[in-house]
């Protein structure tokens, strides 16, 4: 199954001419996954290989404007390319987030009159007062649900943390399970790890043939980790006919944090193929930058080594980082001075340090056992 990522805006605070707002894309045997959805994300998708009517889950990892302004108009053309069939029958776009979020799209949608074609769900995560400064934290009152439900909404869940493992289970099914863990901002915040299961090794052929078994249904299901009794009542086992089980990929995206809470997150993102982690100063700035919630590239460089990730990735910078490609000599604020910052803290710990632009996309390969 192949699995990719594509950014769709890698700066902070708001959509300029050289980066939109916070989005960035997960795909998966042609699922599209979408992980925040600032302002002008529809546009950035048009001007994408993607297709928005492909969006099947969304991923908004706090409230503030740069990483939820766009959800609802995203909503809205998605269901203008939807085909109106009343017969055909539309699966539900899961919606997760923090608090507030069931609200904030119930209300935007019923007060500008929008229409969907298509169910939705909104499953909100529970927040921790630890997870922002006093100031940061949003009353009950403020997100408490209000007035009916939009007619295509379907109910939702409420998911709170589990403090066994200091994460939120979002959902899990036979390929992926999906999780969220705390982080600190201004507001609350959180990073989602996505899980691939392990799949089956392959299958020693050789070793089939010699027992016999052509191949057929009995080759499925052994593949499938089910044991196979033979006609001379040799029961063969699928650990005797299977190469190593190939792993599943992790992948770990992290909304805008200063820090992250507790032990989960390190524990989910350990061995992490790709951490994407915001920097939105360079390390110069570090001051400004935690006042303002927000990390430098060595400080992300921090988490992903903590992780023992693969490869960080690196997004959501100032927008006084122009993109590589626009850089003039001479030029103070240079983005690729954040990436060297980055690989001197990760110096000799063999991660790859990747700097996001918008349209980049990033393959993500299995890692097949030796």
């Amino acid at each position: 199954m192949a699995m990719d990522m594509t950014f769709l805006g890698t700066g902070s605070a708001y959509p300029s001419p050289h980066r939109g707002a916070s989005a960035l894309v997960l795909r998966t045997d042609g699922d599209c996954w979408l992980f925040d959805c600032g302002e002008g994300t529809q546009t950035q998708l048009m001007k994408s290989q993607l297709r928005a009517g492909r969006i099947t889950k969304v991923f908004i990892s706090h409230l503030h404007g740069d990483h939820l302004f766009g959800l609802p108009g995203l909503l809205c053309t998605v269901s203008l390319n939807t085909n109106s069939d009343p017969q055909q029958n539309l699966n539900c776009v899961d919606i997760y987030g923090p608090r507030g979020l069931r609200h904030f799209v119930r209300v935007t949608l019923g007060l500008t009159g929008s229409q969907l074609l298509f169910p939705y769900a909104v499953h909100e995560l529970e927040p921790t007062s630890d997870q922002s400064p006093e100031e940061g934290q949003l009353s009950q009152e403020m997100t408490a649900e209000s007035g009916l439900p939009h007619p295509q909404e379907q109910p939702g869940k409420t998911i709170t943390l589990d403090v066994s493992s200091d994460s939120y289970l979002l959902f899990e099914d036979k390929k992926f399970v999906v999780k969220a863990f705390r982080l600190f901002h201004r507001i609350p915040s959180f990073g989602f790890c996505i899980q691939e299961r392990d799949r089956p090794g392959r299958l020693k052929t050789e070793v089939l043939k010699a027992l016999g078994l052509k191949p057929g249904p009995l080759y499925g299901r052994l593949k499938a980790g089910e044991s196979v009794t033979l006609q001379s009542g040799r029961v063969v086992l699928p650990s005797e006919v299977l190469e190593e089980a190939i792993p599943g990929r992790k992948v770990c995206i992290l909304g805008d944090c200063s820090s992250v809470l507790g032990e989960g997150p390190l524990r989910l993102c350990s061995g992490a193929d790709v951490l994407v982690h915001e920097a939105t100063l360079g390390n110069e700035h570090r001051e400004k930058a935690v006042d303002h919630g927000h990390s430098t590239p060595e400080m992300a460089a921090a988490v992903a080594q903590a992780c023992c990730a693969r490869r960080l990735v690196l997004h959501h910078f100032s927008q006084r980082y122009k993109p590589s490609s626009l850089q003039k000599e001479g030029d103070e604020d240079n983005v690729s001075e954040l990436q060297r910052q980055a690989e001197e803290a990760l110096q000799d710990s063999g991660v790859e340090v990747i700097l996001a632009e918008d349209f980049l996309s990033l393959p993500i390969p299995l890692t097949r056992p030796r």
